[in-house]
C-alpha cells in the first residue's frame, strides 16, 4: 500500500500547496490537503490542530509547516499518527519529498579536524583553554599548538596537560627537536611535522607523527621519512604539503594525487591554510573545494588555520563540508541538495515564491497588515491597500503611510531593508525571520514547540510609557 500524507495548511497557501503537489506528477504516495481554518498556516496552534482536524484521521503521517509552532509527539499520541514539519517555504516541498520526507544525514563523516593556534606559546593557560574550547565547539578534533620560532614556550607542558583535561585531544606543532620531544613527554597525541631527519622522535614515544618532506615539494624525501616509519612499525600520517596559488598550488595538489597513487593506503593529512589564509575570497567555496578534494582522495585529515579575520569560521566550515561530503559520496551524488551551510552569500533558490504567486496571494488580502516578499522582479509589499514593487526599499516607504507610528515606520524600514539586501544577493527572504547566512553566523536555536514572542516593535508599543 502507498503511503498515505496528511498536508495542513491555511486558507493563503492553500492554493500553492495544491499547484505544487499537483506539479510533482506521479508519486510514490497519495495524498490530500486539510485547511485547518487559519488565514496563515504558521500561525496553527496544538489546540487548533487537536480541535479542527476530523476524526478518525486516515492517514500514515501528517505533514505540517516547517514554521509551526507546538508539540509534535503530543498531536500524534493523540491521533495515533507521526506529525512531522515540512519545510519553512511550501516552494521547498518538493525537495523535502525527493528525500522520503526525511533531512539528509549529516551527523557522520569520515575526517578529523585539527585546528591550529598559530601562537599559542604567547598565550596565557586560561587563553588557550578558552581558545581551544571555541575550537571543539566549532567542530575541532584536535586542537594543534603551534610553536613560534625563537619564541620559548615555558608553559607547554602544562599547557597539554590542561587541554587533556578537558577530554581534547592535543598536538603540537614545531620546527624544534626539543620541543617536540618535550610534547610527547607531556603526553600530545600528534606530533606535527616530522621528517626523514626526526622520525627518530616518535619511535621514542606513543605520540603519533605526521610526516611531511625534508625538502619542499620533494615526494622522494616524504617518501624515506614513510619508509623509515613503516620499518619502525610506528603509526603515522603523511602530508605532502598543500601550497599557496602561485606559489606551487598547483604542483601540490598533484603531489597529493601521486601521493595516494604511491600509498594507496596510509593514512593523509591536507593543511588547507594556505588558500584560506592566503586567498582574498570567502573561505566556505574554498573549503568545500578541498574537502571534496579530501573526499576523493580518502584523506582523513584536515589541519585548519583561523588567523585572518575572514577565516573566523573555518573550523566551522570545514566541520560542515566533511558531513556533506561524506553523505554525497555515500550516496554516489553531487555534493549539491544536502545543506546549505556553506551556501553563505547566495543560494539556490532565493525566491519562494514566483511573481503570479505573490501577485494571487496579494488580491485575497483583506486585512490592514503590511505583507513583504521578493521575487525575481524586487521587493513587494502589499495590503488590501494596494500593492506596490520595487528594488529599493527606500521607493516604498512613502506609500504605506507610516510617518505618524514610529514603531511600526521602523519595523518596516528594518524588514524592506533587509528583504533589499536579500534580493540584490538571490538570499532567500521570508518577513520577520532573520536572513540565513549558514556556518558563517548561525542563527539563535529555535524553540519550535512554542509560538515566539511579540516582536520589538509590538513589546515597546505595549511596554511603553
Amino acid at each position: 500500500m502507498a503511503e498515505h500524507l496528511v498536508f495542513l495548511t491555511g486558507h493563503l497557501a492553500k492554493a500553492r500547496l495544491e499547484n505544487i503537489l499537483a506539479g510533482l506528477g506521479k508519486t510514490p504516495f497519495t495524498y490530500e490537503i486539510i485547511d485547518i481554518g487559519v488565514k496563515v498556516a504558521a500561525l496553527m496552534t496544538e489546540e487548533i490542530v487537536s480541535r479542527r482536524l476530523p476524526r478518525p484521521l486516515k492517514a500514515d503521517r501528517v505533514v505540517l509547516p516547517g514554521r509551526f509552532r507546538g508539540r509534535l509527539e503530543l498531536l500524534g499520541d493523540e491521533f495515533g499518527i507521526p506529525f512531522v514539519r515540512g519545510p519553512d517555504e511550501v516552494a521547498d516541498l518538493p525537495v523535502y519529498l525527493g528525500r522520503a520526507g526525511k533531512p539528509p544525514d549529516l551527523s557522520r563523516h569520515e575526517m578529523r579536524i585539527f585546528a591550529e593556534i598559530v601562537d599559542a606559546s604567547t598565550l596565557s593557560l586560561e587563553a588557550l583553554l578558552t581558545r581551544a574550547r571555541a575550537l571543539a565547539n566549532g567542530g575541532a578534533d584536535v586542537i594543534d599548538l603551534g610553536c613560534l620560532p625563537d619564541t620559548p614556550f615555558a608553559h607547554l607542558e602544562e599547557a597539554i596537560g590542561r587541554i587533556k583535561a578537558e577530554g581534547l585531544c592535543v598536538s603540537v606543532d614545531s620546527a624544534n627537536a626539543d620541543e617536540l620531544e618535550l610534547a610527547a613527554r607531556s603526553g600530545a597525541d600528534y606530533l606535527l611535522s616530522l621528517n626523514e631527519r626526526t622520525i627518530a622522535i616518535a619511535t621514542r614515544h606513543k605520540a603519533k607523527p605526521v610526516l611531511v618532506p625534508a625538502v619542499p615539494g620533494d615526494l622522494l624525501s616524504l617518501g624515506r621519512a614513510i619508509e623509515a616509519a613503516q620499518s619502525a612499525g610506528i603509526s603515522f600520517i603523511a602530508d605532502p604539503v598543500l601550497d599557496p596559488i602561485h606559489f606551487g598550488f598547483a604542483a601540490s595538489l598533484g603531489r597529493f594525487i601521486e601521493a595516494r597513487r604511491r600509498w594507496p593506503d596510509i593514512e593523509m593529512m591536507m593543511g588547507t591554510g594556505n588558500l584560506t589564509e592566503l586567498t582574498d575570497a570567502d573561505t566556505s567555496g574554498i573549503t568545500a573545494i578541498l574537502a571534496g578534494l579530501c573526499s576523493e582522495l580518502s584523506i582523513g585529515n584536515v589541519l585548519v588555520v583561523n588567523v585572518s579575520p575572514h577565516t573566523v569560521r573555518t573550523v566551522e566550515e570545514h566541520d560542515r563540508a566533511r558531513r556533506i561530503m561524506y553523505a554525497a559520496k555515500r550516496d554516489h551524488a553531487l555534493p549539491r541538495g544536502y545543506d546549505a551551510a556553506l551556501l553563505q552569500v547566495h543560494e539556490r533558490a532565493p525566491f519562494a515564491s514566483s511573481i503570479a504567486d505573490i501577485e494571487a496571494l496579494a488580491q485575497d488580502v483583506r486585512d490592514a497588515n503590511f505583507r513583504i516578499m521578493t521575487a525575481s522582479d524586487g521587493i513587494h509589499v502589499f495590503s488590501k491597500a494596494g500593492h506596490w514593487k520595487s528594488d529599493n526599499a527606500f521607493d516604498l516607504f512613502p506609500v504605506l503611510n507610516v510617518e505618524q507610528d514610529g514603531p511600526h515606520a521602523f519595523y518596516l524600514g528594518a524588514e524592506l531593508m533587509k528583504a533589499e539586501i536579500a534580493w540584490k544577493l538571490g538570499k532567500r527572504y521570508s518577513q520577520d525571520e532573520p536572513l540565513s547566512w549558514g556556518v558563517a553566523s548561525p542563527g539563535a536555536d529555535e524553540d519550535r514547540t512554542r509560538l515566539a514572542g511579540a516582536g520589538h516593535t509590538l513589546r515597546a508599543k505595549k511596554d511603553g510609557p
